[in-house]
């Protein structure tokens, strides 16, 4: 059931739009076309090349073929979308809810002669006439009010055949109340995400016929992520952007740390799911 008005959920979807639209083009200023962790393998790569490594890790698990057909969920400024286009040589369409992604996304396909294409469009209420190789969303679904009716969404543009290959943030499964109030809360406030574990995704996958062919909890290989973010927050230019745009972006700049502290407790997690769904298509009832 929906939070009242009175007590509006964290993950609210106008709060969302304003926040990208009013944070990405500083965001790609100073972290780059890549919006989401970095994936360190010896852990002495440079932020950049952890980004790429976690996109590759995740293609690498996806057995991402050339020709493919690649709907990134949640594509932010389009940088995943152009590198699978590139390297894999797929056909890309990204979805975003921003505006203003949508826009930067668009100018940045525009340079390349890569087979990408953006469009504004709810995640949870897509619209398409065909189905895809491969649903791709990384770090996008905890945004989502109702995961469970997302999931059962999505899977009906994937091919029988198809791989839903995705990243998340999640939170320790059993978490006490008092560590997900001192923990969690303070990230889902500031993130504006509603974090679940691991396992309900598995359910939701396995729910809708996929079948879950990798597993794989990253979060040692992407905690690194939130030590450069701090180093990146003390910046002058980003407390005049929190004089700018008010208290709910400091908010934003305060779970930062949230986020640090949870990787470092255990208590929050970063997870990554491949499932596939059977060649003779979902099992539905």
């Amino acid at each position: 059931m929906r939070s009242s008005v009175a007590n509006p959920r964290v993950n609210e979807k106008r709060k969302i739009i304003e926040h990208y639209d009013a944070v990405s083009p500083y965001y790609h200023s100073v972290w780059g076309e890549h919006i989401h962790h970095g994936y360190w393998v010896r852990g002495d790569e440079s932020k950049e090349t952890a980004q790429i490594q976690l996109i590759d890790h995740l293609a690498q698990l996806a057995n991402i073929k050339s020709g493919s057909r690649i709907l990134d969920i949640g594509c932010g400024f389009g940088g995943s979308s152009l590198y699978l286009a590139k390297k894999y040589g797929v056909s890309t369409t990204g979805i975003t809810i921003s505006p203003v992604q949508v826009q930067m996304a668009k100018e940045a396909a525009a340079k390349t002669n890569l087979d990408a294409s953006f469009f504004l469009m709810d995640a949870e209420d897509m619209q398409f006439s065909q189905q895809f190789d491969v649903l791709w969303s990384v770090e996008s679904i905890s945004h989502y009010y109702d995961p469970r009716k997302f999931f059962a969404s999505a899977v009906k543009f994937l091919k029988p055949g198809g791989c839903f290959a995705l990243t998340d943030w999640f939170q320790k499964e059993n978490l006490s109340p008092a560590d997900k109030k001192k923990f969690i809360q303070p990230i889902e406030k500031g993130m504006m995400v509603e974090l679940r574990g691991m396992n309900e995704y598995r359910d939701f996958l396995v729910s809708n016929g996929l079948h879950i062919v990798h597993r794989e909890d990253l979060t040692l290989h992407c905690a690194k992520s939130w030590d450069l973010a701090l180093d990146i927050i003390k910046g002058k230019k980003f407390w005049a952007l929190a004089a700018k745009l008010g208290a709910e972006f400091v908010t934003n700049l305060k779970a930062f740390r949230a986020m640090r502290a949870g990787f470092a407790s255990g208590n929050f997690v970063y997870g990554l799911f491949v499932a596939k769904l059977p060649e003779n298509g979902c099992k539905h009832s």
